[in-house]
């Protein structure tokens, strides 16, 4: 295989470059079909058309969605043209010259795939700069688009639908907000993300929370895999190289996940070769001698341009504001996708990432010492051991065979296979000191154990006829196998001497022998349907269902054959820019967690409903929505106490009712304004007692980012910034030295960031990122393990970038 050399890439860069480039653990392809035992009437030639005169960017984008069309253009090249309006049954080919008369811009059609060409392009001289994509199968590729809103997405139901047609909430972080506000990592973006709150256990391990509940939905291209939450495997340290963008879906999401929690699912989905030469280098440095470099590139393989690939590799070495923590971040990876005819597409590629710290803290600092006094040391304080680490890595294959056929139906197959791991060799002032002697024992342990998941998922697309109106209709069948494999060696103790003086400096004890072992095997199968119908132009009725055979069996055993989870929504045009909608679906999670006899909890089960107004400004570029949310639980996992035998918790099922509203925005304001905004409020209470539950996250939260590319002669410089609220939280699942409960508390607090960028020429650029601005306090853990941890202080980064 030829490889072209990029001068100018860093030395590790051009060793991927050559040496990892398309290298795959996949050795399968799909060769199929899909066959309906039921007459369906379809479109054959022609489509349906309704794009109004806009913008010819946007337009493109929504004739590739109506079309079911790959479409690439250069989104700077065509900025100042128009389109013209096309409506009504026509030709794809013959709506695509409509649509572009009289603007000079010509196409080049290569089976389903058409590339927008300018007059230089036209006459031979093709450009290599950076190409918009549209994929119809998952959404509108934001990359390259400058947007921080999508145009269309699938997560929810599978059809490809606008924000606007979509009846949950939806929240996307683009490409273009990930790169702007330096979110590197998936910490970083889900502190962007409206909605979403973030607790760490300690240096290593987070957790997500939406409208009340742990996140353990993720999907990689559209593809479920569960994410296991008593361990962390690297699920929330991914490195953003690898994504085009990350798709929030607030709400239960069962249609295309099966088993999960009601929270919200988050899609991750993965960046696609580009037809041309494209990529970039960036050299970046920040606080506490933070240093990252990235690299991304991607060319056509051949002439004719039906083999297409793309490398992209990072590697990020930082400390910390916490003394003698340091972590050391690769991640790499590579995707080959292959014309196998005009209307067939194979795709193959590989992801990897790793995560190695040392001077890991395993929980924060310990609440009380042994008069059960407040602990109070300063933010850099490490209450972990100098050798502690928490490693975490994760590694995928994947490979997809897309077909189209002529009558407009789009049929995906796909596989992935995923390994997620951990190795934790910790070591931590785990318990406050003795008032007195000022000596505290370190708690530590080793922690071995992966999760090797297979993940199979067919499903087919398409338009059907019926009583005169074009109506959408997916159906699919999904298999899905997680086995976790894990042991905890027998935890060992030593004494530091002074807790207050404390350095991390200590002997690393012998781990001795394996205490607990763990062993969870999960299946899931699926077969699920969605169809939207069309009675009027302005109605929409979105009907699905999936039903699940799930299976658990080793240590834990839980059965459900026959799960029926059923989604119901409906979409009403007010007029051009507003829109009425509600849905409503099942919950189903079965539990992994054990009450005070050390048995399995029953499944969680019970309904979901949302409804609100929706927004729509600019042809797509500007989306809005506000929503009221209802979550009704018939079996809540509660934690009601701490099991210190095995550092688990013991909990109680409940009944309870989650109750909020959410409001958000995304998109341009005006030309070169971008914004991206969310308040929630959200309340859960016990149904039998009114108490509260989840209060160790906001009953209040609001978040703003925003950038603003000046006008005229200042047009080269780039400003914005971002502030986030967090109403009070308090844990009452805290106990002091004498393991007396109690309840720690943490008021209302802002944060405020801000970022400026500067184009120093077409290809370089530069950009500083400033977070919590006026260096406030305020904690990311109020009580995990009874201990509390700082969030960052005020911190920086530089990033220069060289595009190409």
């Amino acid at each position: 295989m030829k490889i072209q050399e990029s001068n100018g890439l860093p030395p590790f860069a051009k060793a991927l470059l050559v040496h990892r480039l398309f290298q795959s653990k996949v050795s399968a392809a799909f060769g199929m079909a899909f066959i309906f035992p039921f007459a369906i009437q379809v479109q054959a030639q022609e489509v349906n058309f309704n794009i109004p005169a806009q913008p010819l960017s946007s337009a493109l984008q929504a004739f590739g969605s109506q079309a079911g069309m790959q479409v690439l253009f250069n989104s700077e090249k065509i900025k100042n043209q128009r389109s013209n309006n096309i409506k009504g049954a026509l030709n794809p080919t013959t709506a695509l010259e409509q649509l572009l008369m009289g603007t000079g811009i010509s196409y080049n059609l290569e089976g389903n795939t058409i590339t927008i060409l300018d007059s230089r392009e036209a006459s031979g001289s093709m450009s290599l700069d950076a190409m918009t994509i549209v994929d119809n199968q998952l959404g509108t590729i934001t990359e390259n688009t400058k947007s921080y809103t999508p145009g269309t997405i699938a997560t929810a139901t599978r059809l490809v639908l606008t924000p606007r047609e979509t009846p949950q909430t939806v929240t996307v972080i683009t490409r273009q907000h990930m790169d702007d506000f330096n979110l590197t990592n998936m910490d970083k973006v889900m502190d962007h993300t409206p909605g979403i709150t973030r607790s760490t256990y300690d240096s290593d391990r987070s957790e997500y929370y939406a409208r009340g509940f742990p996140i353990t939905n993720y999907q990689y291209d559209g593809i479920p895999i569960q994410r296991n939450a008593q361990y962390s495997s690297g699920n929330t340290l991914s490195d953003m190289i690898v994504y085009d963008r990350v798709e929030i879906i607030k709400g239960a999401s069962g249609l295309t996940t099966g088993a999960g929690t009601p929270g919200a699912t988050l899609n991750l989905i993965r960046k696609k070769p580009t037809a041309y030469l494209s990529g970039h280098v960036t050299a970046e440095v920040g606080s506490w001698d933070n240093y990252r470099s990235e690299f991304d590139i991607g060319n056509a393989l051949n002439e004719s341009g039906t083999i297409r690939g793309r490398l992209a590799a990072s590697i990020q070495d930082k400390q910390w504001f916490q003394d003698h923590y340091k972590r050391l971040n690769k991640a790499y990876y590579g995707i080959l996708e292959m014309d196998l005819s005009p209307n067939t597409l194979w795709t193959v590629g590989f992801d990897s990432n790793k995560t190695t710290p040392t001077g890991s803290s395993w929980g924060g600092v310990p609440l009380y010492d042994s008069a059960n006094k407040r602990v109070h040391v300063s933010r850099s304080y490490n209450p972990g051991a100098d050798w502690s680490s928490y490693e975490q890595y994760s590694r995928s294959a994947f490979t997809q065979l897309d077909h189209h056929f002529d009558n407009g139906w789009v049929s995906r197959a796909y596989y992935t296979f995923q390994v997620n791991g951990y190795d934790a060799q910790l070591g931590s002032l785990l318990y406050g000191p003795d008032a007195e002697t000022r000596e505290a024992q370190l708690a530590g342990g080793l922690y071995r154990g992966k999760t090797k998941s297979h993940a199979v998922e067919l499903y087919a697309s398409g338009p059907f006829e019926l009583f005169g109106r074009e109506h959408e209709l997916v159906i699919g069948a999904s298999a899905y196998r997680n086995h976790w494999k894990g042991g905890n060696h027998h935890p060992f103790s030593a004494t530091a001497d002074d807790f207050y003086d404390w350095s991390g400096d200590i002997q690393k004890p012998e781990a001795g022998t394996v205490t607990r072992r763990f062993d969870q095997l999960t299946n899931q199968r699926a077969l699920y349907a969605t169809v939207r119908f069309k009675p009027t132009d302005d109605l929409a009725l979105i009907l699905g269902g999936r039903v699940t055979n799930y299976h658990m069996t080793r240590d834990y055993n839980s059965r459900s054959t026959g799960e029926v989870t059923p989604f119901a929504g409906v979409v009403y045009d007010l007029n051009d820019n507003y829109s009425l909608y509600a849905s409503y679906t099942k919950i189903f999670l079965p539990s992994n967690s054990r009450d005070e006899n050390d048995q399995l909890l029953s499944p969680n089960k019970g309904n979901s409903y949302e409804g609100g107004i929706k927004g729509e400004w600019f042809n797509g570029r500007l989306n809005a929505s506000l929503a009221y949310f209802e979550i009704r639980e018939d079996n809540r996992a509660v934690e009601v106490g701490w099991n210190y035998a095995t550092y688990t918790g013991i909990y109680k099922g409940m009944k309870a009712k989650t109750k909020g509203f959410e409001a958000e925005i995304s998109g341009e304001l005006i030309p070169g304004w971008n914004i991206q905004a969310g308040y929630t409020h959200k309340i859960i209470r016990q149904d039998n007692n009114n108490n509260k539950l989840s209060t160790e996250e906001p009953e209040d939260l609001f978040k703003l980012y925003t950038t603003y590319r000046l006008p005229g002669s200042l047009n080269k410089l780039t400003i914005g910034g971002g502030a986030n609220f967090q109403g009070k939280t308090w844990n009452k699942n805290v106990y002091d030295y004498d393991y007396n409960p109690a309840i720690n508390r943490q008021g209302s607090y802002w944060l405020f960031n801000l970022m400026g960028k500067y184009q120093v020429t077409d290809k370089l650029s530069a950009t500083l990122n400033i977070n919590n601005l006026f260096d406030r306090y305020y904690y990311t853990n109020i009580g995990q393990y009874s201990t509390r941890a700082y969030g960052e202080p005020r911190n920086m980064m530089l990033t220069t970038r060289w595009d190409f």
